[in-house]
């Protein structure tokens, strides 16, 4: 992160804080009682931003506003970038640093929400609810078939705070799990009964796939056809964390070859949807999408406002303001 850098000059009631997506009412609420100057504008536009962003000390974001270079090099005053979330995927960390600009954020504060809806579009995919619910708003009620999870082997790819979640339940259900991950995961893994593999294991033994991955969105993917020509027929893949960590492409080829079961996702790769391939893939009766909404709980936002308000004030003390 920046190196840290005291201002003498600064204190609480000269500090501007721009807010330019919808967060908590507690992180309002808590930097105004501590003297700080709040400008709330949760709808900005970018063309806007661009114009005032000059005028602040703090901008907060969520995931609608991206904070590339040129908002950090217009932001003349900025001295922190906090993302009400859990990580910095739209913020210029790079640009951020070479400015010497603190960014915070919540790593952590959603894991239980992200990890549940994880569960429950997994479940969703394998008893295939989502035609039988659309069957049942049709007035047809027929019938679907899917399979059971208990006795099944799912390959979670990413197993940190949310992937062993997921992990943890999966294995309550009577699931075998496997982990995969670029750093040394033994002793969590070993906490649940996981099994780490590598990622030929995990994607040929799957009968469920689940990603749990921070990636930058120029990534390369890691589901690519290589990996499908691994997988078991109907493996059902779940995609919570960034869509770039599959081949779209590749996916929807295999879809259609009738080797994959179900994708069920959170996350795409224009949200929303844009390309022709994407929409193709939107409208298949094997993909289960919901929008984005992996930390949209009312717990999880609050969760995710104390925490970034916290580091925030922390910051800000480390920077020698009296708070």
């Amino acid at each position: 992160m920046a190196t840290l850098h005291i201002d003498h000059s600064l204190s609480k009631d000269s500090i501007s804080v721009l807010i330019t997506d919808p967060v908590d009412e507690y992180m309002i609420r808590t930097l105004k009682a501590k003297g700080l100057k709040i400008v709330y504008q949760p709808d900005i536009t970018r063309e806007e931003l661009l114009k005032i962003v000059e005028n602040f000390d703090v901008l907060v974001v969520r995931s609608r506003t991206t904070v590339n270079g040129e908002i950090i090099e217009r932001g003349k005053r900025l001295k922190i970038i906090a993302r009400a979330g859990i990580g910095v995927d739209n913020i210029d960390v790079d640009e951020a640093e070479r400015r010497k600009i603190r960014v915070v954020y919540a790593p952590g504060a959603s894991t239980d929400s992200a990890a549940e809806l994880t569960l429950g579009l997994m479940i969703a995919a394998a008893r295939n609810m989502y035609t039988s619910m659309a069957l049942a708003k049709s007035g047809i009620f027929k019938k679907t078939s899917g399979m059971e999870l208990s006795g099944k082997t799912i390959g979670i790819i990413g197993f940190g705070r949310i992937g062993y979640k997921v992990g943890y339940v999966a294995k309550a259900m009577g699931m075998k799990v496997l982990a995969y991950d670029v750093i040394d995961v033994s002793k969590r893994a070993s906490e649940i009964e996981a099994t780490v593999a590598d990622l030929d294991k995990l994607v040929s033994e799957s009968d469920v796939i689940s990603l749990h991955v921070t990636v930058g969105k120029d990534a390369k993917p890691i589901l690519t056809r290589r990996e499908f020509e691994l997988m078991k027929k109907d493996v059902i893949i779940v995609n919570t964390s960034r869509a770039v960590a599959v081949d779209g492409r590749a996916l929807l080829d295999y879809i259609k070859k009738g080797k994959i079961g179900a994708y069920a996702t959170d996350v795409f790769w224009n949200e929303p949807p844009k390309e022709e391939w994407e929409l193709e893939l939107l409208r298949h009766e094997k993909v289960i999408v919901t929008t984005h909404i992996g930390a949209q709980t009312r717990e999880a936002q609050y969760r995710v406002a104390v925490m970034t308000t916290d580091n925030l004030l922390s910051a800000l003390r480390e920077m020698g303001v009296s708070i």
